[in-house]
């Protein structure tokens, strides 16, 4: 039996597993860092099928890493689990139908991503235990990617010193792999202490910590004229310190994101937004308390690697996409509304220009759901968003998977994302993934060349550079800041 054929046939034989794994985590929906329920899952089932299980990692009660085999090379495949505040609703309904007000719901696809890296993971156990050959295939539980950034603390922590190649993937309305880049990224909240008073008959008494939050947002404003091109400053107002308008507010805060092509751009842009905090402070005469929230790192490419999980994922091409599934994408469809009807064709102009982009928006224009896999297509441009995955990348060559899920044009983030979460075309996609990662990790430990040809081009890329964690050490993960 072909290589190929093996692992799609080791695959095939667990999906039901898989699947129940998927849509069991869809339905606990849990976020950053409180992920107990989905990380015993996947625990549970790793410990299954043989794998050592160590817990409780890196300060985190929900990150673990699931190990089977022995020797080199190491192949760490990453998972996630985690879902999003807000988007609760139902599965299966083309509408807004929470199940839940207000609640939480897996508008990202770490449900599928978990289980997929599961799948990936189990399978190249089954062909370890088959064949007897060396090597160790890990499963890394990465809780908190959704503003979290568990992976970062990881890497701080040193788990992926030994791994020599890392795999992972995304759901998406896509099959491709990610060979743009992402940008490095701090998140920061600011909080303002002041003094009430009644705004009507002694406001001289009190010291607004709103009016701090903005000022600092005019200052902020104002910064960014003068910083670089590729930067963006984001912010939202998490405390405005209360709905009577009599008060002077004692309390309010702000929360800001910085992202940047590259981390030391953050770091500088961040220093420039805390003078302007501490300036807001001095203005108001209110005290400032920095709470530092998150950080992630740019990401490191390696075209070699990218090169060999196109290769696998074109060995098993697109699942079969059937008439219930078109039916349900044209609902999907029907919801959309202004620029999301063009969300996927956005998304390609934005990493690969206007000409190439529409070059590669002709494989799926006009159609409900995409039926190919785009070509391997690398460029240095980065997307317009972050993920940890970055600071794994600083550590071990890594490369991300994208299988097709959900119906095209589906936004991310979104309600419709999570109504997709447990259909039939989020399993084919969930198959997909796992083949392909599965199929590149064989590959790997098959042949040596193909690892020295990537950790060459990772030395490289590296140019003698060690990874510097954005978050600071003294920063611990936590649910809520």
């Amino acid at each position: 039996m072909e290589l190929r054929d093996e692992i799609k046939q080791l695959v095939e034989q667990k999906k039901d597993e898989f699947f129940a794994v998927s849509d069991k985590i869809w339905g606990y929906a849990e976020t950053r860092f409180e992920e107990f329920q989905s990380a015993a899952c996947i625990e549970a089932a790793l410990e299954k099928e043989g794998f050592t299980v160590k817990k409780d990692l890196a300060d985190m009660k929900t990150a673990f890493i699931g190990e089977y085999g022995q020797g080199k090379p190491v192949i760490g495949i990453l998972g996630e689990y985690d879902a999003l505040y807000g988007l609760s609703q139902q599965a299966g309904v083309a509408e807004p139908k929470p199940v839940t007000e207000g609640g939480k719901g897996h508008g990202c696809g770490h449900n599928i991503l978990g289980a997929s890296a599961l799948a990936a993971a189990v399978a190249v156990k089954d062909y370890l235990k088959a064949h007897g050959i060396p090597g160790t295939v890990r499963y890394y539980g990465c809780p908190g990617e959704e503003s979290g950034s568990g992976k970062a603390y990881m890497a701080r922590a040193g788990l992926f010193r030994d791994v020599d190649v890392a795999l992972t993937c995304h759901p998406s309305y896509e099959n491709s792999i990610t060979g743009y880049n992402f940008l490095a990224t701090l998140q920061v909240c600011f909080k303002f202490h002041g003094k009430s008073a009644h705004a009507g008959a002694c406001p001289h008494l009190g010291r607004s910590a709103l009016d701090a939050v903005e000022l600092m947002n005019v200052g902020a404003n104002f910064l960014r004229e003068h910083v670089i091109q590729e930067a963006r400053i984001h912010y939202a107002i998490t405390n405005s310190g209360g709905s009577s308008p009599n008060v002077v507010q004692s309390e309010a805060a702000v929360l800001y994101q910085i992202r940047t092509p590259q981390l030391p751009q953050a770091n500088d842009i961040y220093k420039r937004v805390v003078k302007i905090a501490q300036g807001a402070a001095l203005m108001t005469e209110t005290q400032l308390e920095v709470v530092f929230d998150r950080g992630s790192s740019n990401i490191i490419p390696n075209r070699h690697l990218e090169k060999l999980a196109h290769d696998c994922m074109m060995e098993y091409g697109p699942e079969p996409i059937t008439e219930e599934d078109l039916a349900f994408a044209q609902k999907i469809e029907d919801s959309l509304v202004g620029s999301d009807r063009t969300y996927s064709q956005d998304i390609l102009d934005m990493i690969y220009g206007p000409i190439k982009g529409k070059e590669l928006g002709k494989l799926i224009e006009g159609k409900l759901i995409m039926d190919t896999v785009y070509p391997y297509t690398p460029t240095e441009t980065p997307i317009a968003a972050s993920t940890d995955v970055g600071d794994v990348s600083w550590n071990v060559p890594v490369v991300q998977v994208l299988t097709n899920c959900y119906a095209n044009n589906t936004p991310n983030h979104s309600w419709q994302q999570v109504a997709q979460g447990k259909s039939p075309l989020a399993h084919k996609g969930l198959l997909l993934a796992g083949k392909t990662m599965a199929l590149t990790a064989v590959r790997l430990m098959q042949e040596p060349e193909l690892v020295k040809g990537i950790r060459d081009e990772f030395k490289e890329r590296m140019q003698g550079r060690e990874y510097v964690c954005p978050i600071p050490p003294e920063v611990k993960p936590a649910p809520h800041r």
